[in-house]
């Protein structure tokens, strides 16, 4: 079983992720001894970035990853209301049921989660989507951003279930500290890639985008959301908002999936760009990672000023700082806190949706969409 930290998919190992950047095989795209037709696209000629080819030709497949990537999303696609939320709006009525400390975690996270993918999907469309070159990565952007969507939906379900207020849900990130902190953390980032202006091209301009995708795929999906999930999981894990846990679950899992896709892209522009990896850069991506660690404890600290579920903030300042030991050793960084190791075990099972029955018994096999699902 993999472990919680270890969720990247075989793409993306730790410091030498395995990137297929070469066509298989490459004499299928361009075959030896024989010219090639003008105005056809060279699978060689592919780039993650400033690329000359046709971003409307989506094959040859130069990274054969991405398009992997894709076609796993559509078979983990799964909708909200598909969950049944009886359970949790009983727990939720019954002044007993709950305390207030997991009242108050449950209404932080939705308050925090309900505009963070939002922000996501913005970074994407508006953003990411105009920059990123290589067809097949953008296939899987469009996928992602559609997940987020799914994950709005999803918070927006759960609200609307447990008959939360709505304006204080929503407005959360505008009235909460440690929210309106991690989000003005983030703002400044996708307004760079979302300004009509902004244009690649010059290795200043490059690494502003490089330094976005790092925020975003390591500290925002990797790491700002990860709070959240240990909290609602811990509820799950003891029979508590099982219908919203087994949502958190499924958003988990995708959640990961766009984590390991911005990772294999940020390795890729790496590769293809060697000059942008300069020593004053790396040393801005650890601050920017040391950054985000403390801003996610003071969110775990606001969420829980009292032990709660068998977990206390000070547990969630070495988790945080041992994800943020996995994010930097995957995009090539050395470790920032020496020695860290996690708190949660457990969380492993949480990513792994391939048993007879999942953690909260709710489904009989894992979730994936009729075409693609084995019974075997």
């Amino acid at each position: 079983m993999l472990n919680f930290e270890e969720e990247i998919v075989e793409t993306a190992s730790e410091a030498k992720p395995k990137l297929h950047l070469m066509p298989t095989p490459v004499a299928q795209a361009n075959p030896a001894n024989q010219p090639s037709v003008s105005g056809r696209v060279n699978v060689l000629d592919k780039r993650m970035i400033n690329g000359q080819t046709d971003v409307n030709q989506l094959v040859p497949f130069k990274y054969h990853w991405a398009w992997d990537k894709y076609l796993a999303g559509c078979a983990n696609h799964w909708m909200p209301q598909e969950i049944s939320m009886s359970r949790d709006i009983a727990q939720w009525r019954d002044t007993n049921a709950l305390s207030e400390d997991e009242r108050l975690i449950i209404k932080r996270n939705l308050g925090f989660f309900t505009t963070a993918d939002s922000l996501a999907a913005n970074n994407i469309v508006l953003g990411t989507y105009r920059h990123i070159t290589a067809p097949e990565c953008r296939q899987y952007l469009l996928r992602q951003a559609f997940e987020e969507a799914i994950h709005t939906h999803a918070y927006q379900y759960i609200v609307e279930s447990l008959g939360l207020d709505e304006s204080e849900v929503f407005n959360a990130y505008q009235e909460i500290e440690s929210i309106r902190d991690k989000d003005q953390f983030l703002i400044p980032f996708i307004e760079t890639l979302t300004n009509p202006e902004f244009k690649t091209g010059t290795q200043e301009a490059d690494q502003q985008l490089l330094r976005s995708l790092i925020v975003f795929a390591c500290i925002m999906e990797g790491l700002f959301f990860y709070v959240g999930f240990v909290q609602i999981l811990a509820l799950g894990r003891q029979n508590k908002m099982q219908g919203a846990a087994e949502q958190y679950q499924y958003i988990l899992r995708d959640e990961s999936m766009h984590c390991n896709f911005g990772i294999d892209v940020i390795n890729t522009i790496k590769l293809e760009n060697p000059h942008l990896w300069t020593p004053a850069f790396r040393e801005e991506i650890r601050a920017l990672i040391q950054k985000g660690v403390e801003l996610e404890y003071k969110y775990a600290e606001a969420t829980m000023p009292r032990g709660v579920l068998g977990l206390n903030a000070t547990m969630f300042k070495e988790y945080l700082r041992f994800i943020a030991n996995r994010r930097c050793q995957q995009i090539g960084l050395d470790a920032i806190y020496q020695g860290a190791t996690n708190p949660f075990p457990w969380m492993s099972e949480m990513i792994d949706l391939k048993k007879e029955k999942n953690f909260f018994e709710t489904r009989v096999t894992e979730y994936q969409t009729g075409g693609a699902l084995s019974w075997e």
